[in-house]
């Protein structure tokens, strides 16, 4: 079929032994040398006509001249002979002769074209240094590119550097396309085979005058009418998603993987279904058609264009197209692989840590996370704020070793131990023991640190306990900051270890902050220091509220990230801060009851006075029912005095607390059972209600919206 012989090369074995050691002997300048013509030559995009350059590979060698295949088979990929040229004649194998006459020119060939020079006898020496110097500056060419390729990380760095590297050193416009959606992978595609523009770049001032009429005498070979839009947006009427029909021509050609000729007739048909039928296709060998084929199957096509003052392009122009779409093919494929491996990472960190903090009674909180890098998106530092019996609140940040896959699989597991170990109501001593249980049973090379912290906003007390972590910094109202002394204990993993928790004053307006080593420490500062500025910024962050006014939370997260220095996101950064606000004394009324039978009687009574004083008279028939179903149900099995307490703040709530650890559960009682229904009263009449297991019992709560 013509397609095949039009995007095929074949080259005569002997001719290709010969010139080996000259293509090798011109690919020899050093690569230093090499990468700076390159990206000069790439760094703007000047019009060849004011700056003639050798880095303009393409236009350097003259139209009548086409280069042999010889001079770039390096290119080509080919391993490059380590001798010394031959000359051109008489220095043919022994056992190979040359055919007697070359075969038909092609039209699409490339290096095999008609009028092809190969290894005439005839050639003076100063043609073959001109054409061994237009092969080596190819072969210079090639490299500089594929390394401004290789260096793209995501999808439009890699086709970004496509563009920059072909336009003006390899061609004055080109468009690249890309499948879509991109197929991840092994994954097989579903759906037509769509193209999407992705990318189109050309040189300033290259679209024809409006109305411009062809020369007679011209060839057809005018500037090209195409991408007069601006480079990063699709061409003026070149459509941006394209369905490329089964059996059609362009299907056709990409199915052939290697570039080809805009003259070839397969082309001519293709480039219409591709650029759009109302586009003008520049004449004779001025287009490239390069199909991108990545590792497993044909991904896009870009198209080389040239427009008439420019030569156009030549024989192993072919080779260099095939090794620029090879490139950003394989480029692309790597950058559809980070792409995903980047949203997973980014779901992993996402489910690890909190969608969104609790709002607990008597406490504010704001949150920050960082990663270390765009690089390393997922970490092993966290962050949890955990409601407790009681209107208390756990605060928990910590730190596992590393930054990677494994360090955030280790810290999801151990922040669910720690929720965990928080409903139990356990000191953060103890908390912190089994954390570290926990750490030694996921491996002996399991580290973290962590700060485990429980505010009771009743008490406005705050018990903290720490495993190596740094310290935490309070703000108090008036402005002051400073490092709490809480004892820094060793990592969790360790084994063997004590932990010692403090218990210290959270005064109503302060603010608490918790954070990870990330902040504190960079290459250029050590732990202390970091930990100085970070006191520092708390207190000029404060001065510029009133007195006695605590700065806004979310703004002073905002401000502390600020004492980052260029350079200094070396680790991962997590940043909780609370703002204590506590409850007053006035809203909190507590008592002791004996379990006898009198004792729901005297619960009703006491719950009533406490609604009067508060003036909440309204919900005193609804708090008097529920109040004497659980504390019934408490009475029925306690052995020791259980607690009543109510607690006014937006909403009004109730807690009963007994020695049994038992956690009662819903259930619907039969017509002919006894009881069974005190749980359902609570279920219909309450705003929200639930039981906590205690270390010394449980606590069954409810709430009731405020009248």
């Amino acid at each position: 079929m013509e397609t095949q012989r039009v995007t095929e090369y074949p080259t005569p074995r002997q001719s290709a032994a010969r010139p080996m050691g000259g293509g090798a002997r011109t690919a020899a300048p050093a690569p230093e040398r090499t990468a700076g013509r390159a990206d000069a030559a790439h760094a703007a995009l000047p019009d060849p006509r004011d700056e003639p350059d050798a880095s303009d590979l393409a236009a350097a060698a003259p139209r009548d001249a086409p280069v042999p295949p010889e001079a770039s088979a390096p290119a080509a990929g080919r391993r490059p002979h380590t001798g010394h040229a031959r000359p051109a004649g008489g220095d043919e194998p022994a056992g190979r002769s040359r055919p007697a006459a070359p075969e038909p020119a092609d039209p699409g060939a490339g290096p095999t074209a008609a009028g092809h020079p190969g290894t005439d006898e005839s050639e003076e020496p100063d043609e073959r240094a001109e054409r061994e110097r237009r092969g080596g500056d190819r072969l210079r060419f090639v490299g500089a590119a594929t390394r401004r390729i290789a260096r793209g990380v995501d999808l439009d760095e890699t086709v970004l550097g496509l563009c920059r590297a072909s336009v003006p050193a390899f061609s004055d416009a080109i468009l690249v396309y890309l499948r879509d959606p991109l197929p991840v992978g092994d994954e097989r595609p579903t759906g037509p085979f769509l193209l999407r523009l992705r990318r189109t770049d050309r040189l300033p001032d290259y679209a024809a005058p409006a109305g411009a009429e062809a020369d007679p005498s011209d060839t057809g070979e005018f500037p090209l009418p195409l991408l007069t839009a601006a480079p990063e947006g699709p061409a003026s009427g070149t459509p941006e998603l394209i369905e490329v029909r089964g059996g059609g021509p362009l299907a056709e050609v990409l199915r052939g993987v290697r570039p080809v000729f805009g003259d070839v007739p397969t082309v001519r048909e293709a480039l219409p279904e591709l650029l759009g039928p109302a586009r003008e296709i520049p004449a004779g060998r001025r287009v490239i058609l390069a199909p991108l084929r990545g590792r497993r199957r044909v991904i896009g096509a870009a198209v080389f264009l040239r427009r008439a003052d420019r030569a156009a392009f030549e024989g192993d122009d072919l080779l260099v197209a095939a090794q620029l779409a090879t490139h950003t093919a394989l480029g692309v494929d790597k950058a559809v692989l980070y792409g995903r491996e980047a949203y997973i990472a980014d779901e992993l960190q996402r489910t690890m840590l909190p969608d969104e903090l609790p709002q607990p009674t008597g406490v504010t909180l704001a949150s920050r996370y960082l990663p270390a890098a765009e690089t390393a998106r997922v970490g092993g530092d966290w962050y949890d704020a955990i409601p407790l019996p009681g209107g208390r609140v756990a605060l928990v940040v910590g730190d596992v070793m590393g930054h990677s896959m494994t360090s955030a699989a280790i810290m999801g597991q151990l922040r669910t131990t720690a929720q965990t170990l928080a409903g139990l109501d356990l000191p953060p001593q103890e908390v912190l023991h089994h954390l570290d249980e926990q750490a030694q049973r996921l491996g002996s090379d399991r580290m973290a640190t962590c700060l485990y912290a429980v505010y009771d906003p009743v008490a406005h007390r705050i018990v903290v306990a720490n495993a190596g972590h740094p310290p935490p910094v309070m703000l108090h109202r008036d402005g002051h900051a400073e490092v709490l002394r809480v004892p820094a204990g060793a990592p969790i993993g360790v084994g063997g270890v004590d932990f010692e928790a403090v218990e210290l004053d959270a005064p109503a307006g302060a603010t608490l902050l918790l954070y990870t080593d990330g902040l504190v420490e960079s290459r250029h500062r050590d732990v202390w220091t970091g930990i100085e500025q970070l006191r520092e910024k708390l207190t000029d962050t404060a001065g510029l509220t009133r007195p006695d006014t605590p700065p806004p939370l979310e703004p002073l997260c905002d401000e502390v990230l600020d004492i980052l220095g260029p350079g200094d996101r070396d680790d991962d950064i997590a940043l909780l801060a609370a703002r204590f606000d506590g409850i007053p004394p006035s809203d909190v009324a507590y008592w002791y009851l004996d379990p006898r039978a009198q004792t729901a009687r005297q619960a009703r009574r006491l719950a009533r006075r406490a609604l009067e004083r508060w003036d909440l008279t309204d919900l005193s028939d609804s708090v008097e029912l529920l109040v004497s179903e659980v504390v019934t149900n408490a009475v029925r099995y306690a052995e020791r005095p259980i607690t009543l307490r109510l607690l006014r703040t937006d909403t009004l709530r109730c807690e009963v607390g007994d020695d049994v650890p038992q956690l009662p559960r819903l259930r619907q009682a039969r017509a002919t059972d006894e009881g069974g229904r005190g749980l359902y009263l609570v279920n219909r009449l309450a705003r929200r209600w639930g039981a906590t297991r205690l270390s010394t019992g449980k606590v069954v709560w409810f709430e009731l919206p405020m009248p």
